[in-house]
């Protein structure tokens, strides 16, 4: 379980140090750095793949029609939560791409519902409204709603409820989702280098930060992968809190965004949210642990 909490715990870090990289690109148009990032991300996982001898499940995949359409969406809405959030960050909304990673643990419960089938708590249902009592302050606040936080939720939330869901591993589903998105990465590429000066030609500091940005995508997804399959899902959702908090400090006291009054109490109704949603959760496991240790073992039968 300890390396679990490590790998996990990484991989948020990682996560919430992304706007130190993205900051670095900030000469670089938002959609060229998402198409870059998706065509090197591809190139990572696929030598990945050709290291660990891991192919067979591509063979399965060309057959069924169904399970190519699922994951073209999700590279659809991962790839559209990619620009969004590296538009934010180079726009000084580092703030704003937080709340949006604040509120997707409480946007999942509601999608469990939704969707699922699942049934939250009374806790969880309190936790939901004072979120969204928090949002609505926000956009009164600012006089619209936080639409930066909301699409990357949005788009965040219904990404990880298709990958729940789907047949596919971190690694295999990353390198379906970018070789879906090769074909459309290469033409828009070809076609901004041709007509808007795209950064593909520029300098080779430029074009390497930008092929790192492989890695730096796919380390972290299989870091969560590994850790989620060692730990609880309670301490899991404690964990996630990491990345989006990075990110607030970031935005604050390194970037300077402004971050005091009354947007910070439409912060502060948020986090006690998620103070109440996480701390339900906790006590809901250990209250189903006491109950299975406490559960008689069944007596071997008499032969």
């Amino acid at each position: 379980m300890s390396s679990g909490v490590l790998q996990a715990a990484l991989a948020y870090a990682m996560w919430g140090l992304f706007p130190l990289y993205f900051h670095l690109l900030s000469a670089v148009d938002a959609v060229d750095i998402v198409l870059h990032r998706s065509l090197w991300s591809l190139a990572f996982v696929l030598v990945l793949l050709s290291v660990l001898r891991r192919w067979s499940w591509l063979r399965d995949v060309v057959r069924r029609p169904r399970t190519l359409a699922i994951f073209a969406f999700s590279a659809l809405l991962l790839s559209g939560n990619w620009l969004v959030y590296v538009w934010a960050v180079n726009h000084g909304r580092v703030v704003d791409a937080s709340l949006g990673y604040f509120i997707t643990p409480l946007l999942n419960v509601l999608l469990g519902y939704s969707v699922l089938g699942e049934r939250p708590r009374r806790a969880q249902w309190c936790a939901l409204a004072i979120a969204a009592a928090g949002v609505v302050w926000l956009a009164v606040v600012a006089g619209s709603l936080p639409w930066v936080g909301l699409v990357l939720a949005g788009t965040f939330g219904v990404y990880g409820l298709m990958r729940k869901t789907a047949p596919l591993g971190a690694l295999e589903g990353l390198a379906l989702e970018t070789l879906l998105l090769a074909p459309l990465a290469i033409g828009l590429l070809a076609w901004r280098t041709a007509h808007a000066g795209s950064a593909f030609g520029g300098d080779a500091t430029l074009l390497a930060l930008l092929a790192l940005g492989g890695p730096l995508t796919a380390l972290p997804l299989l870091l969560f992968a590994a850790g989620a399959r060692r730990i609880p899902m309670t301490t899991l959702g404690v964990l996630q809190y990491i990345g989006p908090t990075i990110q607030l400090a970031l935005g604050v006291w390194l970037f300077h965004e402004p971050f005091a009054g009354p947007r910070l109490v439409g912060f502060a109704l948020i986090w006690l949210a998620l103070v109440i949603y996480t701390g339900e959760s906790w006590v809901a496991m250990r209250r189903r642990a006491s109950l299975g240790a406490g559960a008689p073992r069944p007596r071997p039968k008499a032969r």
